[in-house]
């Protein structure tokens, strides 16, 4: 666990994670700072822009297929040689996002009143209604990104998504505390951060009006960043001989790789939308139990969002080379990248679970000054910390599966466990017995450690390395 086994390998794998990595987290902290400004407008502006988030976030991830989709036929034609077949891979992805984004984005614009009062009521339902109906049309533009993520990731490109993730999120932060407080508010924000006065800061507001929005600033600030990032991505396509290379810019259609690539794209969709909305069921049952328990899950999920990123990293970079390298023909060094891969997301992950095991308490109170949720948050960053060593594990060996081509065993697993175990061991054990908080944060690791055992059992038993793309 300590020493590689193929030192190349290992050094081929973190060189492509680390660029993954830090766009991960950059877009990870910016929430977290996202979610500090909020949180200052009151418990039920987090908890609204909590679910608000959740909602849009069911609308987006069907598209994380497509990306996986896009990034599985690129890495592999990229170990065959076949360069122009990776551009064919983009295209394919931009045509499925375009068809699938624009329908998504009017969904959530149109019929946010209608869905949100089911998860969330009350003043916080209402405020959450103005998030997502913003926040939704963000949706087009986050599908066209993932895509682009999926294409650069998979031509080994990643330091081209570290620098759009990173400056799209400056922006989306920069612009959220300028729409949440408005510009004539930011001078009075700014005297007292955590006993700091920044208050200077607020000069790079003054180059023209911010009106003060709330959480609707929030959700508009969200929007312009991720069309932002579309933008971003597309200047790349014209740098480092990209465009050339790959074919970029002569557009076709294929219709054997589009097949293969919504045969990849649609388990993996479907799966992602069915996980999503079984986290917002998850939301609704905590908040059934208590506002400031609702308040203080989002707090740890967006803490957790953040300790999975460098094993989303890893694991991004460990697809990549099981699909290169069965592009190849040399599956035996495919299964060697598989146990560097692990390796390095037990050494990350597990360091960070050993911090919010010793030390979750002043890491909860970065986020709010309340005596009640800071309490709850700690129990549940604890056992956060706990399943980090088994989620390093499912996380890393689920993108080993998908970038080996098999996406639908991890779909219909993960979706079974969350919806069969995860669940209804929260409601009947929070709801029906009345166990409170401490429910869900039973039912959360017992669906990770299953996870975890299931998808190492399908790798090892290796009819991945059969799989044709």
């Amino acid at each position: 666990m300590i020493f590689p086994k193929d030192r190349d390998l290992s050094k081929e794998i973190i060189t492509l994670a680390v660029p993954v990595i830090i766009g991960n987290l950059s877009r990870v902290f910016m929430g977290l700072a996202d979610m500090a400004m909020v949180g200052r407008l009151g418990m039920d502006a987090l908890a609204a822009t909590g679910m608000g988030a959740m909602l849009v976030w069911i609308l987006i991830t069907f598209s994380l297929g497509l990306r996986t989709g896009t990034q599985t036929v690129a890495s592999r034609r990229l170990g065959q040689k076949k360069f122009s077949g990776c551009g064919t891979a983009m295209h394919n992805g931009i045509m499925m996002a375009l068809l699938y984004g624009l329908p998504a984005s009017a969904t959530g614009y149109f019929f946010a009143e209608e869905i949100v009062p089911f998860f969330l009521s009350g003043n916080a339902g209402t405020l959450s209604q103005e998030y997502a109906k913003i926040a939704s049309l963000s949706v087009l533009f986050t599908s066209i990104g993932f895509v682009f993520q999926g294409f650069f990731t998979g031509v080994e490109k990643t330091e081209y998504h570290m620098k759009v993730t990173v400056v799209s999120n400056v922006l989306n932060v920069y612009l959220n505390a300028g729409l949440i407080y408005g510009s004539e508010n930011l001078k009075e924000i700014f005297s007292n951060i955590y006993g700091m006065d920044i208050s200077w800061l607020a000069r790079l507001w003054t180059w023209t009006h911010f009106p003060q929005m709330g959480i609707k600033g929030a959700a508009t600030a969200t929007v312009i960043a991720s069309l932002w990032m579309v933008m971003h991505y597309c200047f790349f396509l014209f740098k480092g001989g990209i465009g050339k290379k790959f074919k970029i810019f002569h557009f076709r259609i294929e219709k054997k790789t589009l097949k293969r690539q919504i045969e990849l794209a649609i388990p993996l969709g479907f799966q992602e939308i069915a996980i999503s909305g079984g986290w917002a069921m998850f939301y609704k049952i905590v908040g059934m139990i208590g506002v400031a328990e609702l308040a203080a899950t989002q707090i740890v999920f967006q803490i957790m969002h953040a300790s999975i990123m460098p094993a989303l990293g890893v694991g991004q970079a460990c697809a990549t080379v099981v699909s290169k390298y069965m592009g190849e023909k040399k599956t035996d060094k495919a299964e060697r990248g598989i146990i560097e891969s692990l390796r390095w997301s037990e050494l990350i992950m597990g360091t960070i679970g050993f911090v919010f095991i010793f030390f979750p308490k002043p890491i909860v109170s970065v986020f709010t000054n309340d005596p009640s949720i800071v309490h709850i948050s700690t129990i549940g960053l604890r056992i956060i910390g706990v399943s980090q060593f088994f989620d390093a594990i499912g996380l890393t060996l689920w993108f080993a599966l998908t970038g080996a081509g098999n996406t639908l065993f991890p779909a219909i697993t993960e979706t079974i466990l969350l919806w069969g175990i995860a669940l209804p061991v929260s409601y009947f054990l929070g709801i029906k017995t009345e166990m409170g908080f401490w429910a869900p944060w039973i039912a959360i690791p017992l669906h990770i450690v299953l996870f975890s055992f299931i998808i190492t059992w399908k790798v090892k038993k290796g009819d991945w390395k059969e799989i044709e793309v």
